[in-house]
């Protein structure tokens, strides 16, 4: 008789249920016996189920199980008794040892769970871990614990581990290498994130050499099963934990986390931004894909979500245009509610991004006005610092900068003398500068720490003080002095020691083709305020070019000529302005590049300004000269014009 495929199938799982149904009768029947080595529980479950299921089709069969395994997730081959009960609600590391005195019969598992409450126990006690490890008590439960090592569970493990670090055992204790030896061996059968935890203990809490070994160990299996991370909160928790420890791993996990980054929530992406401009990896594409999902998802966004997420897009120079527009006005809302370290913090945040929102700065100034006796001058200096960046003046500037002076007052010297030369050079940008505040910074007792100084960090603060002492020079005509030595203003190599941009190249050879001749003008100029002209070219009344070697410039710290201008002769000054030169979705320069002008201009020049935005439109050289000599000609008409 021929039997069909399907038909032969159904008697074979026939069969094949009824031989389970039989196994987990007799299971059923020995279960008392059975008993202390756990409940059967499963079983007896298991055995209703198959039995009622022998004759229903296969889609209620697998329906059946899925909600038995669902049902029966606290199934565990040692049951929690008590002695577990009393681990857990042990409150001295005393109560844990006497389960040692009192005769408990502890299984292999429980020797583990004892260390790792020890350690919990001692997490604010670090004192006491010392004489802890020296307990004979302790002594006797680390051996126990070797003997019966390789029977601890997988998932207790690693915790294990984690918790000897924490401890403090020695680097030759046995116990510890024998844990160490054990993880090692079980390290393909742990779970990723265990792994994860795991790594993160070996960085942080022992750098002993055989800590640093196992560590090397998990990063090599963490990078190689990355693709076992299902949800986006193991993956951020694993980022932030051992994300630094490996670039490698770190790529692999930003992979990982633009395939996940659809399910993530607001706080994941705030972790994950505050990961990146942890370790200042400026990730393009992940840093797009997470703004996106923050323009375009309806989320809620908490106060310390958006003031992370400013700090975390100013520190990696990351402008995207909406999420800066979202964040201002979501702050905004807020502002009444910001302590100053929040506003402080915020108004930093927006400097570096180069982002000028006028209401929410405003209130930043509001807020400083209302509770000027109150924010302490860190928090002033970073305000103060943050306008300066950005070129912001108050409506109420004339209330706003007389509390500033008051509150810096006789504590401006008291300060670290690189942060007193920022805030001197911030009053500058913002032409606030008083007379006391300029000589603080150079006197010649203050500002010979700087000079000679060969760390970038140094250079920075010395041109700094360069810009001071012309802001003394060319817009403080009542200042006394002291100024810095002729010697100090000389230019430095390093002012001219830049990579050269696409514009600056054009600019020069265009420039070259206009004058023809080297004596008729000159390239890069340095001078002695601490500024370098593109280009410089004296024009008689006529408009014609003067050599420039043959008259004095008093804008150079070594003069090059003897003779005085003749009357009516103009300086003009060539001055680029790149992109990063302006605030961001804006042709407002940046509070560093307005000082620049001011100061030309303060000291007899016309100004020939060259922005990005103006020479782009530009493609041929004749387009480029005759722009130049446009802008020429506008110079000087203007300047007859007054």
């Amino acid at each position: 008789m021929e039997v069909s495929g399907g038909a032969y199938g159904d008697i074979m799982a026939a069969h094949l249920v009824k031989q389970c149904t039989c196994l987990l009768r007799e299971a059923a029947r020995l279960a008392p016996a059975m008993a202390p080595i756990g409940q059967l529980r499963l079983a007896r479950v298991a055995h209703k189920t198959l039995t009622s299921s022998a004759t229903s089709p296969s889609s209620h069969f697998s329906s059946s199980m899925m909600k038995l395994v669902d049902s029966e997730k606290v199934f565990t081959l040692y049951p929690e008794n008590h002695i577990d009960q009393l681990i857990k609600k042990a409150k001295r590391p005393e109560e844990l040892l006497e389960l040692l005195d009192a005769g408990h019969h502890l299984n292999n598992n429980q020797a583990a769970l004892i260390f790792i409450r020890l350690s919990q126990l001692l997490f604010e006690k670090p004192e006491d871990k010392a004489s802890l490890i020296q307990d004979a008590r302790f002594q006797q439960l680390l051996r126990l614990l070797n003997s019966q090592i390789s029977s601890v569970w997988h998932g207790t493990l690693p915790r294990l581990l984690r918790s000897l670090y924490a401890l403090g055992l020695p680097e030759t204790s046995k116990e510890l290498q024998s844990v160490e030896q054990e993880v090692r061996w079980r390290m393909r059968r742990l779970k990723y994130k265990h792994l994860a935890l795991l790594a993160d203990s070996c960085a942080t809490l022992s750098q002993k050499q055989h800590s640093k070994e196992l560590l090397a160990e998990l990063l090599m299996h963490l990078e190689r099963r990355w693709t076992e991370i299902e949800d986006g909160r193991t993956l951020v928790t694993i980022m932030m934990k051992v994300g630094h420890l490996s670039e490698s791993l770190m790529n692999r996990l930003e992979d990982k986390c633009l395939e996940l980054v659809e399910q993530f929530g607001p706080d994941e992406l705030r972790k994950v931004l505050v990961v990146l401009a942890a370790q200042s990896r400026r990730s393009v594409p992940l840093l797009r894909a997470v703004s996106y999902h923050l323009v375009q998802k309806p989320f809620h966004l908490t106060k310390g979500v958006l003031l992370d997420l400013a700090y975390a897009y100013g520190k990696l120079n990351f402008h995207q245009t909406q999420v800066c527009q979202r964040l201002a006005a979501d702050l905004l809302s807020l502002a009444p509610n910001l302590t100053s370290g929040e506003v402080a913090r915020c108004a930093k945040s927006f400097a570096l991004l180069k982002w000028l929102n006028l209401p929410l700065f405003e209130a930043f100034a509001q807020h400083f006005l209302n509770r000027a006796q109150d924010i302490p001058l860190p928090h002033l200096c970073s305000m103060l610092l943050a306008f300066a960046r950005l070129n912001f003046h108050p409506d109420q500037e004339d209330q706003f900068f007389s509390l500033v002076h008051e509150k810096l007052g006789s504590e401006l010297a008291g300060l670290e003398p690189a942060l007193q030369v920022d805030l001197v050079w911030a009053l500058c940008v913002l032409q606030q500068a008083q007379e006391a505040e300029l000589q603080t910074v150079l006197h010649p007792k203050f500002h010979t720490q700087f000079l000679g100084g060969e760390s970038q960090k140094d250079q920075n603060i010395f041109q700094k003080l360069l810009h001071i002492n012309a802001t003394a020079l060319l817009e403080h005509p009542e200042y006394s002095g002291p100024l810095l030595p002729a010697s100090a203003v000389a230019p430095r190599l390093s002012a001219l020691d830049r990579k050269v941009t696409p514009l600056q190249k054009e600019l020069q050879e265009t420039l070259k083709g206009l004058l023809g001749s080297t004596d008729r003008g000159s390239l890069e100029v340095a001078t002695q305020y601490g500024w370098v002209l593109d280009a410089e070219v004296l024009l008689d009344s006529d408009g014609q070019f003067l050599p420039l070697r043959d008259f004095v410039a008093p804008h150079l710290a070594q003069p090059i000529g003897s003779q005085p201008p003749p009357p009516g002769a103009k300086r003009l000054a060539f001055l680029r302005w790149e992109f990063p030169n302006f605030n961001n979705r804006s042709k407002d320069l940046l509070g560093r590049f307005v000082l620049a002008r001011r100061h030309i201009l303060a000291a007899g020049f016309l100004i020939v300004d060259v922005p990005f935005y103006e020479w782009l439109e530009l493609k041929s050289e004749w387009q480029k000269g005759a722009y130049l000599k446009d802008k020429i000609r506008k110079a000087m008409s203007e300047e007859l014009a007054k």
